[in-house]
């Protein structure tokens, strides 16, 4: 059976890896473009066993993804996809993926550049370099940028200990995404009854706290 050197399958806005495709082509394909879908997952990847380079940029693809063993693969693509853990991938790559030389992440929040956060800086990129570099050190080239020598080096020496890991959240995602940032008080949500006259220094969660008079001190939350 005759190689086929190359396959685009691209801009077709499927969800998966057809299955016609799969059968017509997979065991003949080395190089497989299946970049500007909508795909979610990779269920029939493992039908394309002579594969060397795979291109799955812009697509939906999550942690929830599953890469099957290619041991010839060594370029992997999978830039602007919805990738938050990078550890996992690194996981399923240095297990599934033992030729792989060439990847990239940008546009994915597990690649912490300004492409994937305004919060993201330069430094933050070149940790998560020697993150990778140190799971992945066979790799030539990262991110589209050929990996130095003195990056190794680093990677070799504290690479393991630089995974980015920023915290999460506690606000709802419907205050997120109804931008609702004014709702705080320093008052109690409810009326008192005259009956509860704790003053600010008694056991009591809300507290006032002026500034321009030392007698403020002694206003409860009941006179205010």
């Amino acid at each position: 059976m005759a190689a086929l050197p190359y396959l685009c399958y691209s801009g077709q806005k499927c969800r998966r890896i057809p299955e016609t495709l799969v059968k017509l082509y997979g065991p003949k394909v080395h190089s497989l473009d299946l970049s500007y879908n909508e795909l979610v997952a990779l269920n029939g990847l493992e039908g394309f066993p002579k594969l060397r380079e795979l291109v799955l940029d812009n697509n939906l693809l999550s942690d929830s993804l599953v890469l099957p063993y290619m041991p010839d693969l060594h370029t992997l693509s999978l830039n602007k996809n919805n990738i938050c853990d990078i550890e996992s991938l690194l996981t399923q790559i240095r297990q599934n993926l033992p030729s792989l030389t060439y990847l990239s992440l940008l546009g994915n929040k597990a690649c912490p550049n300004e492409l994937s956060g305004e919060e993201n800086d330069e430094e933050d990129y070149q940790r998560y370099r020697y993150y990778v570099l140190y799971h992945l050190a066979n790799l030539k080239f990262l991110d589209s940028n050929k990996v130095r020598e003195i990056e190794r080096v680093e990677a070799r020496r504290r690479g393991k200990f630089m995974n980015i890991i920023r915290p999460k959240s506690t606000i709802s995602d419907n205050i997120i995404n109804n931008s609702i940032t004014n709702n705080f008080t320093p008052l109690p949500r409810s009326m008192r009854s005259p009956e509860d006259h704790r003053g600010a220094y008694g056991k009591c969660r809300y507290r006032y706290s002026g500034k321009h008079s030392e007698g403020n001190r002694f206003i409860s939350n009941s006179d205010l």
